[in-house]
């Protein structure tokens, strides 16, 4: 099959070119213009993979404490009917567990110091359906909450604010206060420190208290769980499922998914991650529209070309076609390079970040003040191809106007002086 002229014509213009040093010159502003396009996009994909990562990251280990869906009575009280909740929840499939729980804020104290703490009451049995801390080695740990005994686990930040170990003793106070003769006085309660737990997150680590949901009801004068505590198969489903669950359940229930409890978190990471997608975009578009340097240069250069072409019989709009490939083969090899490249460092970027630390002696991130200690990364298709489509797209608009410029060459005028 023969390939319309304009193409191949277009092709050998995009290849050609040291012979003569304006050529030459031409040649490498093309490819600096390729270089740029492929620059662009790779450190679009890169930037975008290792935000997509941390997002993930954290998300993962707020989920390891925060709930996928919260389940509870509409007044704050304790839930009418507990074991009919926990039925009706687990009647969904999305839904893997399901544990009760109280939720209360309080005051927790050691001697002097004093620190406000969230004091969730579970159920230590079936904490680890809705939990990935309270599982595996740290699992333990939550089986000396025995209900009577009036023991706590503290977040590891927690403890060590409060200087304390397991063994020792702490004051908990409730809120509220108790109505005396002698005016309202806060209701104490001296507490075993039986646990410590490490959720990998430390605002958690540092501000919650696990104890036997039967002690928190009565130190908190509840008649049992506050609410219910769920666990989906898949997390992205949180809201349809917390949608069916409200239509679904019986009572004055109020359902509240991950998604609604952390908005302005999740809000923040959106928006700065648009942001970053805004500014090296522009980095792609520069190097795009580098393309029209290099195309006016071309279109000056082979003015005797065209001229020759337009008296053979060809169109303006063939004309403007071949310089039209010409640009959009810049900009295809351009936006491949840069797509190989990127998805390259972004898919062994736990390789190459380590090797990079050694070879300076540095650590880009230390363990002691961030959450996780290597580079994550995670390319998503949903960022990918509009980062090809827009590069491409730039790379097709810059190359317009030199080609409707080549398309109004006069040949009489162009052949004049040759």
């Amino acid at each position: 099959m023969q390939l319309p002229y304009e193409l191949t014509i277009g092709w050998r213009y995009t290849r050609a070119g040291r012979a003569t040093r304006r050529n030459g010159f031409i040649s490498f502003i093309s490819g600096v213009s390729m270089l740029g396009i492929a620059l662009g996009v790779a450190a679009l994909i890169i930037v975008l993979s290792v935000m997509n990562g941390f997002q993930k990251e954290v998300r993962d280990r707020m989920l390891g404490v925060v709930s996928h869906i919260e389940v509870y009575a509409a007044d704050g009280q304790a839930l009418p009917d507990v074991a009919r909740t926990l039925a009706q929840s687990k009647k969904n499939p999305q839904v893997l567990g399901a544990a009760p729980f109280i939720a209360v804020q309080a005051l927790i104290a050691r001697g002097e110091d004093m620190k406000g703490a969230m004091v969730r009451g579970i159920d230590p049995a079936l904490e680890p359906e809705v939990s990935d801390f309270a599982g595996g080695r740290q699992q333990a740990v939550f089986a000396r909450l025995v209900a009577g005994d009036f023991g706590v686990v503290l977040g590891s930040e927690l403890a060590r604010s409060l200087g304390v170990i397991q063994g020792d003793k702490v004051t908990l106070v409730a809120p509220g206060g108790q109505v005396t003769p002698a005016g309202v006085v806060p209701r104490l309660k001296q507490m075993t420190v039986v646990g410590t737990f490490d959720s990998g997150h430390f605002e958690y680590d540092s501000a919650l208290a696990l104890m036997h949901w039967e002690d928190a009801a009565r130190i908190f004068r509840l008649e049992g769980p506050s609410g219910v505590r769920l666990k989906l198969q898949d997390l992205h489903q949180a809201r349809t499922v917390a949608e069916e669950l409200a239509r679904s359940m019986t009572g004055n229930l109020l359902v509240r998914d991950w998604t609604r409890q952390n908005r302005s978190w999740f809000a923040a990471v959106q928006v700065e991650k648009r942001m970053m997608f805004i500014i090296l975009t522009l980095i792609v578009a520069v190097a795009a529209f580098n393309l029209v340097s290099t195309l006016v240069m071309t279109v000056t250069d082979k003015r005797a070309d065209i001229a020759i072409l337009r008296t053979l019989g060809a169109s303006p709009g063939s004309i403007m076609g071949i310089f039209v490939v010409q640009g959009a083969m810049v900009g295809i090899i351009g936006t491949l390079a840069g797509l190989a490249l990127g998805l390259g460092v972004a898919y062994n970027i736990d390789v190459l970040v380590p090797a990079l630390e050694r070879a300076l002696g540095a650590s880009f991130l230390p363990q002691d003040i961030y959450l996780i200690s290597r580079m994550p990364s995670e390319p998503q298709q949903a960022d990918i191809v509009p980062i090809a489509v827009i590069s491409l797209f730039m790379a097709f608009v810059a190359t317009l106007y030199p080609s409707w410029r080549a398309s109004r060459v006069n040949p009489a005028e162009a052949l004049r002086y040759e």
